[in-house]
């Protein structure tokens, strides 16, 4: 005769759903809200790192950018602040470093508290107000992967002869020029008149659909931005490399390059920052690592509470069943046989909790997905398994004392219980 059986568990734990159905639901609630949770949040930090990656994507592959000290995830101290600024000849310098394809050594003028620019530009009765401006060599192409909508980039001619030339990002052209093609008119940049020869592509945004401060700008021939903004002298370098395997080559070559060129001694620190678009992501998981803990301590308490529970019907369970294990370990039953059928219920309760707040989350995470469309939320395979696997722990841990229980009842005193 079997004595144990682990499917029989299985539909005891059912009929236990069953016959109290209010109490079973109240009891997997707390796992059904704690296992929702956890789908809904990780499904949004899924979508949100996906944007994030293909926005690091747009912004150059196998590209470095130098500069002196990194801006992203921190404030500057002091010493960075103060540090000696790099130079054009410091990226005229790197050209000539192995595996180097391109270098462009870029100015930029706005407020950077804000991220806007300071400057209105003209054209006839239109006017808009916060542009950026931008320097660059000819060979911004190349690093940035840039793309026009129409016009040209500058010639190294125009760039040798700082002509007044200038390419509009997308959402100045649109503004400026509502009613064609800006392409070969005239703009009024601080008194200054620029024949405008371009006009980029949208820029791309990690969130959101509306507009990205980056369009709203002006984009000069490096020698002509200096002549109309001498004062901006804060270069930023932007460097790109031929293939992925030679990135830990071109950066050690650059870092040598500026220490001997800086005048650093062995013992002292570089005073410059290289770093690469691939700063963002790092910065953005740094976030999504403290929302994952935030995911964790909200999901945590359902989950502690629906445990709570577990054991309450489980304990609940044994008492009504006392006879019942009586008869069993009369005529057999082994301790490890009680233990084991009354944790296989305890895990079953949880599995049916888990099921049910997984479907709630995927049901969530779609209404998500479409209510917020710039946010991509997405089921992750990982954490569906994940939060299935939490909530069978869940029976497992908060069940062992009620089975526990179970197993060491006295067959003598049980076959007695009424």
């Amino acid at each position: 005769m079997r004595l144990f059986n682990a499917r029989e568990s299985v539909r005891l734990a059912l009929d236990t759903l069953r016959k109290n159905k209010l109490r079973s639901g109240l009891t997997i609630l707390g796992i059904s809200i704690g296992i929702s949770t956890v789908i809904l949040i990780s499904s949004a930090i899924n979508g949100l790192n996906t944007n994030i990656d293909n926005f690091v994507k747009t912004l150059g592959t196998n590209d470095l950018w130098i500069f002196t000290y990194e801006p992203f995830g921190k404030r500057p101290t002091t010493e960075e602040l103060n540090r000696k600024k790099l130079t054009y000849d410091d990226a005229m310098a790197m050209r000539n470093l192995p595996y180097v394809t391109a270098v462009d050594p870029e100015l930029r003028y706005q407020n950077w508290q804000t991220g806007l620019g300071s400057v209105s530009l003209k054209a006839g009765t239109h006017k808009i107000a916060n542009t950026i401006l931008m320097g660059a060599t000819p060979e911004v192409k190349e690093t940035t992967d840039i793309e026009l909508t129409a016009g040209r980039m500058w010639t190294d001619m125009e760039e040798q002869n700082s002509s007044n030339v200038v390419v509009l990002g997308h959402d100045s052209a649109e503004d400026l020029f509502p009613d064609g093609s800006p392409v070969g008119k005239d703009v009024d940049c601080d008194g200054d008149v620029f024949t405008v020869i371009g006009v980029l592509d949208k820029e791309p945004q990690p969130f959101g659909s509306g507009r990205n401060t980056d369009d709203n700008s002006a984009f000069f021939p490096l020698t002509t931005f200096r002549k109309i903004h001498p004062e901006i002298k804060d270069f930023w370098l932007v460097v790109k490399y031929d293939t992925p395997e030679h990135r830990s080559i071109v950066t050690e070559e650059i870092r040598e390059l500026l220490r001997v060129r800086r005048g650093l001694r062995v013992n002292q620190d570089d005073n410059f920052a290289i770093f690469g678009p691939d700063s963002l992501s790092r910065l953005w998981n740094s976030i999504t690592g403290g929302l994952f803990l935030f995911m964790v301590a909200v999901s945590s308490v359902g989950l502690m509470v629906g445990g709570v529970g577990v054991m309450n019907i489980m304990l609940v369970s044994v008492t009504e069943r006392t006879r019942e294990i009586g008869v069993r370990k009369a005529i057999g039953a082994r301790k490890k046989d009680i233990l084991l059928q009354f944790t296989i219920e305890a895990v079953t309760l949880c599995a049916v909790g888990g099921v049910i707040g997984i479907l709630a989350g995927a049901l969530f995470t779609l209404i998500l997905h479409f209510a917020v469309s710039f946010l991509h939320a997405a089921l992750s395979f990982t954490w569906v398994s994940v939060a299935f696997g939490v909530a069978c722990l869940i029976g497992l841990v908060f069940g062992i004392y009620p089975a526990w229980k179970a197993a060491n009842l006295d067959p003598i005193e049980a076959l007695r219980y009424e």
